[in-house]
């Protein structure tokens, strides 16, 4: 059974469809999203969801022409992403700006999901992703809690760290010092 919850870990897709072809529209137009799901058979799902609401066409009167897994060029850099959200709560509908910095695009609308279930009490069925851009300049960030990663030669001390030296006695008179 398929819930809409993501069981895994999300992965984007590129879905292109259209309405199928008759006599009056021979060669319809194609519509292109990039949806984020645990797997193809909810990113296609999906695709119909929101071209239902967008276009007069369903499922039943349409086709899916491709279906393409979308994978990050590079994995191993940190990035930062700003993320256009439409989302239903319980007193309404609200569009909202987030920003996260994750190592891919994929991993930023997961931490997009955890985060709207933490702070808004929000499912993955009421969150609607308008926009995902990756932000490149330093200057077009928004966000305090972003901004303040992009301080040069940011470090993070450990001040409560317990040092464990071979030569030390397990048991001791008196408390050790976990300050440095």
């Amino acid at each position: 059974m398929l819930t809409s919850t993501p069981t895994g870990r999300l992965q984007e897709y590129q879905v292109i469809g259209r309405h199928l072809p008759s006599e009056a529209n021979p060669a319809p137009k194609l519509y292109r999203m990039r949806i984020f799901a645990p797997n193809t058979v909810v990113a296609k799902s999906r695709f119909w969801y929101f071209l239902g609401r967008l276009r007069k066409i369903k499922k039943a009167n349409g086709e899916i022409v491709s279906l393409n897994q979308i994978h990050e060029k590079r994995p191993q850099k940190v990035k930062n992403f700003g993320i256009w959200i439409r989302y239903d709560s319980r007193s309404g509908t609200h569009n909202m700006y987030k920003e996260y910095r994750e190592m891919s695009r994929t991993e930023a609308v997961d931490a997009l999901y955890q985060d709207m279930a933490a702070r808004h009490r929000s499912r993955f069925r009421s969150i609607h992703i308008l926009k995902v851009v990756e932000v490149e300049k330093a200057a077009d960030i928004r966000r305090p809690y972003i901004k303040q990663l992009l301080t040069k030669d940011l470090k993070f001390p450990l001040p409560h760290r317990v040092g464990r030296s071979a030569s030390k006695k397990i048991f001791t008179a008196h408390r050790p010092s976990t300050f440095y």
